[in-house]
């Protein structure tokens, strides 16, 4: 049975997670594919540090160039995260011809070119399953189970913590400082939480699954992002009144007109309650996936997690395994050159439905003025709530819009803010009804 040693860079939550999976799950995996997996060096921090599972400590070192540089070893795992160091590492490991394997978005994200661009140079294969949606399959599934589709849409829950706060708010009723008080107690959310709750992560993510689907490098400064710190309960109330439930969404879809492109941007949305995407709670990820010849397809798991994780890094492994075995210098590239002229469509120019809430004075005229400034913008109001029962200098009032381009609705708000009775500044969610 061939031989492949494997070296990686991290022995922290993920790391030690990969190494005890292999532990456990090595021999099954070798009688699978005719190869056996052996791990040669391991670089930590120090090799006190505390880890979920132990690592064998003949197998640590502090340094990370001594797996890099070991010529025995033939794949190299990058589990080390960000944008620094983290790519002086693969770029070194690449550079050798070796291959890498990353579960690293955050660093595909800020500098996917030029990595696979020296992985095409020294003729190494570069992994990035375990950098999208934890343990699902969704990259392998984009670049090799639907070669054969253009893809239309792609709708993805693919950030676990807001994920979860926002399936909590829905269920207890609860603000979300509360509720991203306890997350982060529980280990749900890092501390700072500005990385999940304001869309950066999910970002990351959406960019790369919009890059694979489509054929050109998403720059991540075009993808417009917003995130959850907006979302209050009654929010949630009045979402799930009006029938739907409100998730962070990333979003990759093909716009058709005169300029046509593709929308990539991440933004709580308002999705209907009878759409599979509203189920998906707690810290579970979804991708939801329309192609043109398979049709709607939906992919569930966890997100995140050292053994999800793991499971995802080491089905790379395995098909990189496989390509030694094969002498397969490489299989579908990650992105293809030939669709290098697509354009990210820039927010102003998407069309959509929305939510809006405004706290307003609670006075006669006040929703014909805010109503006159939507008509003189050609944007149609579809239905209004006033609630009864709220007290005080201002009162909640809720409108949904009809179609209207983002450019339209920004400017028509901005004026609205202006009013004298418009109290604080308005909470605007998209609404996708994915037709």
């Amino acid at each position: 049975m061939q031989l492949v040693n494997l070296g990686m860079i991290g022995g922290g939550t993920v790391g030690s997670g990969v190494f005890h999976a292999w532990q456990k799950n090595g021999g099954l995996m070798a009688a699978r594919l005719g190869v056996k997996l052996v791990f040669r060096k391991i670089a930590v921090k120090a090799f006190d540090e505390p880890r979920p599972y132990p690592i064998a400590r003949n197998l640590m070192t502090t340094d990370w160039q001594d797996v890099v540089n070991d010529p025995a070893i033939h794949i190299v795992i990058e589990l080390v995260g960000g944008t620094g160091i983290a790519k002086t590492m693969v770029l070194a490991a690449l550079a050798q011809g070796k291959t890498v394997v990353t579960a690293n978005k955050a660093l595909l994200s800020a500098h996917g070119p030029e990595l696979f661009a020296a992985a095409a140079k020294s003729g190494a294969n570069l992994y990035y399953e375990a950098s999208v949606c934890g343990g699902i399959p969704i990259i392998k599934s984009l670049r090799e189970g639907f070669v054969a589709n253009q893809f239309s849409a792609i709708y993805g829950i693919v950030n676990g913590t807001c994920n979860y706060i926002l399936s909590r708010m829905k269920a207890e009723g609860a603000e979300f400082a509360d509720v991203l008080a306890d997350a982060q107690k529980h280990g749900y959310a890092e501390t700072p939480p500005d990385l999940d709750i304001d869309g950066h992560d999910a970002q990351h993510k959406i960019g790369i699954l919009a890059s694979l689907a489509h054929g050109f490098w998403a720059d991540h400064h075009a993808i417009h992002t917003e995130g959850i710190r907006e979302i209050s309960k009654i929010d949630m109330e009045f979402a799930g009144t009006l029938g739907y439930t409100i998730k962070l969404l990333g979003i990759a879809k093909q716009i058709a007109g005169k300029k046509p492109g593709v929308q990539i941007s991440v933004y709580p949305t308002l999705i209907p309650n009878a759409h599979v995407l509203a189920s998906v709670n707690g810290v579970f990820n979804a991708c939801f996936v329309r192609g043109d010849i398979v049709g709607d397809t939906l992919f569930y798991g966890r997100g995140a997690g050292k053994d999800a994780t793991a499971s995802a890094v080491l089905s790379d492994v395995a098909d990189a395994a496989l390509d030694l075995k094969n002498g397969a210098k490489l299989r579908v590239p990650p992105f293809v050159a030939h669709a290098n002229t697509r354009r990210i469509v820039p927010l102003d120019e998407i069309t959509s439905q929305y939510y809006v809430r405004f706290s307003v004075v609670d006075k006669p005229g006040v929703l014909a003025k805010i109503a006159a400034i939507f008509a003189a913008a050609k944007i149609g109001i579809s239905s209004v709530i006033q609630p009864e029962g709220h007290e005080g200098e201002s009162v909640p009032l809720i409108l949904m819009i009809h179609d209207a381009p983002n450019a339209a609705m920004r400017k028509a708000l901005a004026k609205i803010s202006r009013l004298p009775a418009v109290k604080a500044k308005p909470v605007m969610l998209r609404v996708e009804n994915f037709s």
